[in-house]
């Protein structure tokens, strides 16, 4: 064998060898990170060729799945008074993922966290049945509080002090997550992101604002339970404009 035969030989055994680590470290070492990406497109298709688990409020489910026809996502979602719950369960679409309780439990809802599982499921690799999301929205509040905000923009939040149980949560504008739950949904789902009110956005969670004077109770609460003051009634020291300490910065009082 002459000198250039054996050094082509040497390389494409080296080609091989890198082939085969290169395969192996892929099947070994990331192939969860593959199977859980985003882009995969069979998680989509696992998820939706069954019912999803349901999201309970009060007893009663606030979702379903429906078959859907052609196509290789075989159910979709679909939510009971949807605009009422948005804040609260979020929205599972086959286009746009999921959002709320929808996203943090979807391995509940679809059926693949292990929790679901027995121990002949753990061994087998077969997948549990959906699981359901059990909530602590009271059903009365949810709707009391989504009437009181009417056509305003704002959110409200409704816990029990003693548990700390969310009993309800809205958020308006709201939307109806039935109708961008599926995969021809494009034109809803453009109306959304370019309403300028952001329905999309939920506000009892992911909206940044100042507490304004619903602080003061705060305030006069640490106040009084330190004994600087003997009643609600008894006049305080407040100056009129404030210098914040250590700055220059001059604080008025606007209501004033």
């Amino acid at each position: 064998m002459n000198k250039t035969i054996r050094r082509a030989a040497v390389f494409c055994l080296l080609m091989v060898l890198a082939l085969l680590v290169r395969a192996t470290w892929v099947q070994g070492y990331e192939a969860k990170a593959l199977a859980d990406d985003e882009h995969n497109r069979r998680n989509t298709i696992a998820q939706y060729a069954q019912p999803l688990g349901d999201i309970i409020v009060a007893g009663s489910p606030v979702t379903g799945s429906k078959g859907t026809s052609g196509g290789d996502l075989r159910y979709k979602r679909t939510y009971t008074q949807g605009e009422l719950y948005a804040a609260v369960t979020g929205y599972s679409s086959q286009a746009y993922g999921a959002t709320q309780l929808e996203g943090i439990y979807s391995d509940v809802l679809d059926g693949t966290d292990d929790r679901l599982k027995n121990p002949a499921d753990l061994i087998t690799g077969r997948q549990a049945s959906p699981g359901n999301v059990l909530t602590t929205i009271d059903p009365g509040v949810q709707k009391a509080a989504y009437e009181a905000l009417g056509d305003d923009k704002g959110a409200a939040v409704a816990i029990d002090p003693k548990t700390g149980r969310i009993l309800g949560m809205v958020s308006t504008p709201s939307y109806d997550p039935s109708k961008i739950s599926g995969t021809d949904n494009g034109d809803a789902w453009k109306k959304l992101l370019d309403d300028k009110e952001k329905p999309l956005v939920n506000r009892a969670l992911r909206q940044p604002l100042a507490p304004g004077s619903t602080f003061k109770l705060v305030v006069a609460a640490a106040a009084l339970e330190n004994g600087l003051y003997g009643s609600v009634d008894e006049a305080t020291e407040s100056p009129d404009p404030y210098t914040l300490p250590g700055t220059r910065t001059v604080l008025r009082n606007e209501n004033a």
